[in-house]
């Protein structure tokens, strides 16, 4: 028999150590994954979900629609959904004592009821924007937030609060390196949805609300609040406050779907006096978009998308220019997941409850043809 010297035998016992070090860093790993569930596998939900898999700190445990078609396109497009549990009563999932996290991409007019149902749950919560289609859902979304365990992470798909151009932006902002700001202007102008062909609906009427909930102001809120509440939150977050008043113009112009608008033109007016204009329309032909917001100031002028950020000063234009190198959601994800692993507090129920409440104060300025209070907006429901 072959002699095993010591130096031999420490080499052994410090290589079986490293695999089993390897081994329990590994399951310490996996079992330390915050594990999340998706409720609502639509486009939305799959893409969102698809970021969060793909983040190591992350594993899905969970996924659930009331529609199989659903669950099946999150088993082809999501990585682990095909193997995941299922779910058709979000309740179900919600009890689930393993699954720490959710993510919710239902329908806008369900996210009150859904984001309650998951505080109440103790669970850490990303929503998708906005916080909901009207004032009533919006004001439950908010005391459901402020009862909320602080030391769950909450937050929504407001994306551009976590991007590189945008944070670029406001360090100048609140730097003074604007002087001061004299105005903001909201660019949402998104082009093909209105013109699509209209076809008979072979679905009941409670599906048919639901599969097709963008195209309905019930159900979406319109589209100035589903889609441009993006643009508003940059509003208000740039100002550091919502509107006291708003007053505009919009209409349905083409839109052969639904009865939503499809234009609108709002000018909210800031507590000092400052003034953020939203221009919203889809009334362009895909594929073209304008989607951006600028802010004029003393000193210069910031324009800033989701792709960039230009700072123009006075006498000189393009300084400091910052791009982004890939989509800003995955800005936001890790960010929702890195507060929770680092157990960092977080809680952005109120900004993106007032963004909504915002939307819709431009919705009624609109609707109404004058101008709307913040107090009768809110005393509307």
């Amino acid at each position: 028999m072959k002699r095993v010297t010591r130096r031999q035998l420490m080499i052994g016992l410090a290589a079986n150590a490293a695999i089993v070090n390897a081994h329990t860093a590994r399951r310490t790993q996996a079992n330390s994954a915050v594990s999340f569930g998706i409720i609502g596998t639509g486009g939305r939900g799959c893409f969102v979900g698809k970021l969060m898999t793909r983040d190591p700190r992350a594993r899905l445990a969970g996924i659930c629609d009331i529609y199989q078609d659903r669950i099946d396109r999150a088993a082809k497009e999501v990585p682990g959904a095909a193997t995941t549990r299922v779910f058709k009563d979000y309740r179900e999932l919600l009890q689930q004592k393993d699954i720490d996290a959710v993510l919710i991409a239902t329908p806008v007019f369900l996210h009150p009821e859904h984001f309650e149902a998951a505080v109440n749950a103790g669970k850490h919560i990303y929503c998708e924007k906005p916080a909901g289609a009207d004032v009533a859902g919006v004001k439950r979304l908010m005391q459901a937030g402020e009862r909320a365990d602080k030391s769950r992470v909450i937050q929504f798909g407001f994306q551009q609060r976590f991007s590189p151009e945008y944070l670029a932006a406001e360090v100048k902002l609140r730097n003074g390196d604007l002087g001061e700001m004299t105005l903001m202007i909201s660019f949402w102008v998104w082009g093909g949805s209105v013109f699509r062909d209209v076809q008979p609906s072979p679905l009941p009427p409670e599906e048919h609300r639901i599969r097709h909930w963008g195209a309905y102001k019930e159900t979406s809120g319109d589209f100035i609040v589903e889609q441009d509440c993006h643009g508003v939150d940059i509003l208000n977050w740039f100002s550091q406050a919502h509107p006291l008043t708003a007053f505009g113009d919009g209409g349905r112009k083409a839109r052969k779907f639904g009865d939503n608008s499809d234009h609108v033109c709002v000018i909210y007016e800031y507590p000092t006096g400052l003034k953020g204009w939203l221009i919203g329309t889809q009334l362009p032909p895909s594929p073209y978009w304008d989607v951006k917001e600028q802010f004029f100031g003393t000193k210069g002028v910031i324009e800033v998308e989701r792709s960039y950020n230009s700072w123009f000063e006075a006498g000189r234009q393009g300084v400091d220019k910052v791009e982004s190198s890939r989509e800003i959601t995955i800005d936001a994800v890790e960010h929702f997941l890195g507060c929770i692993v680092e157990g960092r507090q977080f809680n952005m129920t109120l900004s993106s409850a007032e963004s909504t409440l915002t939307s819709i104060l431009g919705r009624m300025a609109c609707q109404l043809r004058r101008r709307v209070t913040w107090d009768e907006m809110m005393q509307s429901a």
